[in-house]
């Protein structure tokens, strides 16, 4: 079954097709056949079950994976991985959307949208809250803590 999209189809390369070279889409795009080199399209790229995709990175608005990508993914909203979908690459968007059945190999990154560093957004969310002190813990209770291997806290200082 054909992925569902938003809006019109400006370009298809349709099943069969072989494309290598720069691909710059105004508009939507869809890849039923096998395509090597650049993408970019402003909107809606499209690769359907029987599109191959070779490329160091696909950028567009959405992202909508039934084939096969080898390279990277950029998603400037949202990116979704039908259930035929294979990706050999890292997928980068504020929004994922997954299919039991995708098969990836590499990095996701989903940012929901946060213009801050991400690293630093989760690192802040952790550093909140109360911490913990052994210590303390230890003073008040007198019973000694468990270590990850299974010795007391005790019997190792």
């Amino acid at each position: 079954m054909p992925p569902k999209i938003e809006g019109n189809i400006n370009s298809v390369i349709g099943e069969g097709s072989v494309f290598q070279g720069k691909f710059f889409v105004h508009g939507s795009f869809q890849i039923d056949g096998k395509f090597e080199g650049e993408i970019r399209t402003e909107e809606h790229l499209v690769v359907g079950e029987t599109g191959k995709v070779r490329t160091k990175v696909i950028r567009a608005k959405k992202v909508t994976v039934a084939g096969v990508v080898l390279g990277d993914i950029e998603g400037l909203e949202e990116v979704r991985l039908l259930s035929t979908g294979r990706i050999l690459g890292s997928i980068t968007a504020p929004q994922l959307t997954m299919e039991p059945g995708v098969v990836i190999k590499g990095n996701i990154l989903i940012t929901a949208g946060q213009k801050k560093e991400v690293d630093k957004l989760i690192e802040d969310a952790y550093g909140s809250g109360p911490s913990i002190n052994f210590d303390a813990i230890f003073d008040e209770t007198k019973k000694p803590l468990p270590s990850s291997d299974g010795k007391f806290r005790n019997e190792i200082e």
